[in-house]
């Protein structure tokens, strides 16, 4: 999809804001994906772990929408077109479908673990990215995404590990 692009007086150039915005839309599809990922798992989670998890999963995907906002808010601040619908998400997120098989407890945390990692990844690499750009306000905010990706995650991986 061609990224449309409006004035605007930011100071930074019209080529830097076209891949900024095609940056920042990649992060909003893996973050709105992720969001009905998290609702998929909350919806569906089986065994003795359920209520915690039902309760976990809900939270999580409730810390994401504020960003979802936060990057579709950059996105059109720099000029360009925020694209957020759930098809767009879909043919554009970089994560893996959450499986089908995954409702045993520990089945869906190790799922959705997986999936945050990635998030966390390709946000961190957007961050540096949109340094090389000259965008440190992009950069900030994919930072301090990460930030929270990185805590979510945390969350998910303490159901899988053991104490040596």
């Amino acid at each position: 999809m061609e990224t449309r692009m409006f004035e605007t007086r930011i100071d930074i150039p019209q080529e830097n804001r076209t891949k900024l915005v095609d940056l920042l839309n990649a992060r909003l599809a893996d973050i709105t994906d992720l969001y009905t990922q998290d609702k998929q798992a909350h919806w569906n989670v089986k065994g003795s772990d359920f209520w915690q998890l039902h309760e976990l999963y809900d939270e999580l995907a409730a810390a994401l929408l504020p960003f979802a906002d936060m990057v579709a808010e950059r996105a059109t601040a720099l000029g360009g077109e925020a694209l957020g619908t759930v098809r767009m998400a879909a043919s554009s997120s970089s994560l893996k479908e959450f499986p089908r098989d995954a409702y045993g407890s520990m089945d869906s945390v190790d799922a959705l673990a997986d999936r945050y990692a990635m998030l966390a990844l390709k946000l961190r690499d957007s961050a540096d990215k949109a340094e090389q750009l000259e965008d440190m306000d992009t950069n900030d905010l994919l930072i301090e995404v990460s930030r929270e990706v990185d805590k979510q995650l945390w969350f998910l991986e303490a159901h899988l590990q053991k104490a040596r």
